[in-house]
């Protein structure tokens, strides 16, 4: 066992063990740990919001550094993740994505659980375990899975991980459900898209093509896991276990005892072929050719019946002349050979008319369209798209695909100017705000974040200006202007708690300093010093508990003041009237 592989069985024993019991965004609490993938571990949480406490599925991405440019780049496509998945969960055959969240560094993602078991619990192991599929069993799963990939191609990402442990027999309808999008390209969280062996799951192995071991993973990558499973369905034999043709790098996995008939065995050696530019190309493109098997194979069997009617209404009108003898007639063993003959031949040419067609099928086209929409080129995209035939089984979806990335692009142009504008009037946290409402148009958000990031630097130089200004005036008692400055530094910043602490802190003395001018207040009044009572109860700050208090006694001492200065003016004028009569008496009585 290599180190690396050791540390991560370690790493993820040890993670599980601290993961279960543990309650995220006060509401998901992890109850059991299931299979670690590529890029994250999944858990079953239940929801204790809700009294039945339904389940869910957790998924904890694997972060690989904690350096902000790492972090900053894996924020971003985790959120354009999300939003594909939200897109891909509409698919009654995609679990729903129920939310995503980041907490203490980590990205989580909640999707729907879905109750039944894996496709692997069906599978033959070496002929041992289970019976070998019928080839119309093996049909049957391939229109289900394939109509799902067809689904997901569409949506422009490749899943990059279908393997039996990824399917599951759904006990409601018995349908395949399609899981564990975390490895789905294009994007891929800002990791390497080749795939070192000892980082890929056991139970990927087998069903992974070569091409995607050297990043150069394709839509028909997909379709190539997808054959390698019927293959294990028919025959019983592991992928890992089978051989291969050194001189084509073929795999050889059809022997005079696989119960197959010729027509699907070149479909399954056609979806796995070694170089992924002579496989199918599209989902759809098999999907096609199996439904003309199986049109091909019922006009056999009716054929056949036809003529064993007509043979059986001759035998009864010959059948003297002609006895029984037990064999079937040359003319129906004839027939059958050539209609078996002749559906081999059509599947041969169809085959190679696919070989000889463009790279890109009608379904890779809406992918390809779909790159250039994501990457900025919206008219290229259209062209594209316009470019899928009417008769076409994707058309209506094309046309409507149009119609909504036409609307898309210019809500997000609209929202990123909102976002511009305001980022240019320092309105950060407008900027912020509107950032969150651009749709998932991957050319728009890297243009968006562009601005997050530089608001995120100007909050924080704004902040740091604030707060040297709200200690200044904390540091000459004037508590209510460092608040006014604490009150103005966005809540974004990554000083939030200090702030919040300054603030309680802040508002604290200054209710201390308000009680204290109201006491001097108060002691001025007691002993006639209204003037200097009033002076005080000026300084006693709005918002604080004794505000309305010190108004009352305002209006109060002003009161006293006022009659205090009256009766001071009354009292002196009396007094100098007095002393003008007592000044004016000796002239009166001299006189007299």
């Amino acid at each position: 066992m290599s180190g690396n592989l050791y540390n991560d069985i370690l790493s993820n024993q040890l993670m599980n063990q601290h993961m279960i019991g543990k309650l995220l965004q006060g509401r998901y609490q992890i109850v059991q740990s299931l299979s670690a993938g590529v890029f994250g571990q999944a858990y079953i949480a239940v929801d204790i919001n809700y009294p039945a406490n339904p389940k869910c599925v957790v998924k904890q991405l694997k972060v690989n550094s904690i350096q902000s440019n790492y972090l900053d780049t894996l924020r971003l496509r985790f959120l354009t993740e999300t939003e594909t998945l939200k897109r891909l969960g509409r698919h009654h055959q995609i679990p729903e994505l129920l939310t995503c969240f980041e907490e203490n560094g980590q990205f989580y993602l909640v999707q729907e659980l879905i109750e039944g078991h894996w496709l692997s619990a069906e599978l033959p192991i070496n002929q041992q375990w289970g019976s070998l599929w019928s080839e119309s069993e093996v049909v049957d799963f391939l229109e289900d899975a394939l109509g799902i990939l067809e689904f997901v191609h569409s949506q422009g990402v490749i899943h990059c991980d279908v393997q039996p442990e990824n399917l599951i027999r759904r006990s409601q309808d018995r349908k395949l459900v399609l899981i564990d999008f975390g490895s789905i390209q294009p994007i891929n969280f800002g990791i390497d898209t080749e795939l070192p062996i000892y980082k890929i799951p056991v139970t990927s192995l087998g069903y992974i093509p070569p091409e995607q071991f050297i990043g150069k993973t394709q839509p028909n990558s997909d379709i190539y896991a997808l054959g390698m499973i019927a293959i294990q369905a028919l025959t019983g034999i592991e992928p890992l276990q089978l051989q291969v043709d050194l001189d084509t790098n073929e795999m050889i996995w059809r022997s005079q005892n696989t119960p197959v008939s010729d027509y699907l065995a070149v479909i399954l050696s056609q979806m796995i072929r070694y170089d992924y530019q002579t496989r199918f190309q599209s989902a759809a493109e098999v999907l096609r050719i199996l439904k003309q098997m199986r049109w091909d194979q019922q006009l056999q069997i009716t054929e056949v019946q036809n003529q064993a009617s007509l043979e059986t209404a001759a035998d009864k009108s010959s059948f003297d002349q002609h006895p029984a003898s037990g064999q079937s007639s040359p003319l129906l063993t004839g027939m059958t050979v050539g209609l078996a003959a002749n559906s081999l031949l059509m599947g041969i040419s169809v085959y190679s008319l696919i070989n000889n067609s463009p790279i890109y099928s009608e379904t890779e086209t809406l992918y390809q369209a779909t790159k250039e929409y994501q990457g900025g080129d919206l008219q290229e995209a259209i062209a594209l798209v316009k470019s899928i035939p009417s008769h076409s089984d994707v058309y209506p979806e094309a046309q409507a695909t149009i119609e909504e990335w036409q609307q898309q692009w210019q809500l997000a142009l609209k929202q990123y100017q909102i976002a511009e504008q305001a980022f240019n009037e320092s309105r950060w946290s407008d900027v912020l705000h509107t950032a969150a409402k651009v749709p998932d148009i991957l050319y728009w958000q890297s243009k968006t974040e562009k601005l997050v990031k530089q608001t995120y630097i100007n909050i924080e130089v704004q902040t740091q200006d604030l707060l040297a200004k709200a200690y200044a005036k904390a540091k000459v008692r004037d508590f209510s202007v460092a608040l006014e400055y604490l009150r103005q530094i966005p809540p974004e910043s990554s000083a939030g708690a200090l702030v919040q602490q300054k603030l309680s802190e802040y508002n604290q003395k200054r209710q201390i300093r308000a009680a204290y001018f109201l006491h001097k207040a108060n002691n001025q009044a007691s002993i006639g010093n209204f003037d200097s009572a009033i002076k005080f109860l000026r300084q006693v700050p709005k918002n604080t508990p004794v505000y309305a208090q010190a108004q009352v006694k305002l209006h109060e001492y002003t009161q006293k003041q006022h009659l205090l200065s009256t009766g001071q003016k009354v009292a002196l004028n009396t007094n100098s009237l007095a002393e003008s009569k007592r000044r004016l008496s000796p002239t009166r009585n001299g006189r007299r």
